[in-house]
C-alpha cells in the first residue's frame, strides 16, 4: 500500500523543505508502506517549488491559487491508498503521521486532528480563532449536519483513497476544509479525532479572519438552507 502525504504551499521557501523533512518516511516504511510527499505548488513566487523537491517531495504546480484547488490538483496527481493532508508551515506534527494512519488500519475511513485540545502552542493561532472562530464554527457546523467533532477546522487529516472517492469536493478556497468535513457527514464516513499539538507557523499567514470566518459561514448556509446566495 502507498501513502500519499499531500502538502499544499504558496510561497512557503523557508519552510517547505523543513516540512518535507519531517515526515517520517522510515517509520511509515516499517510499517509496511510505500510512501510519496507530493508537494502542490499553488503559483508560488519564490524558491517554494526547488526547495520542496531538494527536500525530496515530488512537485506539481496549480496556477489557480486556493486552498481546495491546491488539494483537488493534489489529490488527483496522488497515488496513494491512504491520503495524508497538512500545511507547508510547520504548523503541524508531521511526526504523527502513523497515528494517522494506524486510525486508517482500525477501520476508520477519515481522521482529523483536533487542535483545541489544550496541547496549543503559545501564539500559535490568534486568540480571536482559538477562542471565538474556530470553536463556534465548528459548533455551527455540527448543529447543521449533525456532527460530534470538536474541531472542524483543522488541517492535518488522513483518509482512505476510497472514502475521498465517495465525496464531491468543488470549493475552491478554504472552505475546502469545511466541506471534506460535510461531505464526510453526509456520506456516513466513520471518522475518528486526534488530538495534536498545534505550532507557530513560519513565514506569512494566509488566513483573513474575518473574511474567512464569513465565507465559512456563508458557505454552510447556503449549503444548508440556501439562505445566501
Amino acid at each position: 500500500m502507498i501513502i500519499s502525504v499531500v502538502i499544499p504551499a504558496l510561497n512557503e521557501e523557508g519552510a517547505v523543505g523543513e516540512t518535507v523533512r519531517s515526515v517520517p518516511v522510515d517509520e511509515l516504511r516499517d510499517m509496511g508502506f510505500d510512501v510519496e510527499i507530493l508537494v502542490v505548488d499553488n503559483a508560488s513566487e519564490d524558491n517554494t517549488a526547488n526547495e520542496a523537491m531538494e527536500a525530496g517531495a515530488r512537485v506539481v504546480r496549480e496556477d489557480k491559487r486556493g486552498y481546495g484547488n491546491a488539494y483537488k490538483r493534489g489529490f488527483r496527481e496522488a497515488r496513494g491508498d491512504i491520503l495524508v493532508m497538512g500545511d507547508a508551515d510547520l504548523t503541524y506534527p508531521f511526526e504523527m503521521i502513523p497515528e494517522f494512519v494506524a486510525e486508517i488500519e482500525r477501520g476508520y475511513d477519515f481522521v482529523i486532528g483536533d487542535l483545541l485540545n489544550g496541547m496549543m502552542e503559545d501564539g500559535a493561532m490568534p486568540a480571536l480563532h482559538k477562542y471565538i472562530g474556530n470553536p463556534l464554527l465548528s459548533k455551527m457546523l455540527n448543529i447543521l449536519f449533525k456532527g460530534n467533532i470538536r474541531d472542524t477546522h483543522c488541517g492535518m487529516r488522513s483518509i482512505k483513497r476510497e472514502a475521498f472517492e465517495k465525496l464531491d469536493l468543488k470549493a475552491p478556497g478554504m472552505e475546502f476544509a469545511i466541506e471534506m468535513v460535510i461531505e464526510a457527514l453526509e456520506k456516513n464516513l466513520k471518522i475518528k479525532q486526534i488530538s495534536i499539538p498545534y505550532r507557530r507557523r513560519e513565514g506569512e499567514a494566509k488566513l483573513s479572519s474575518f473574511k474567512d470566518g464569513w465565507r465559512h459561514i456563508k458557505y454552510m448556509l447556503k449549503r444548508k438552507i440556501g439562505a445566501i446566495e
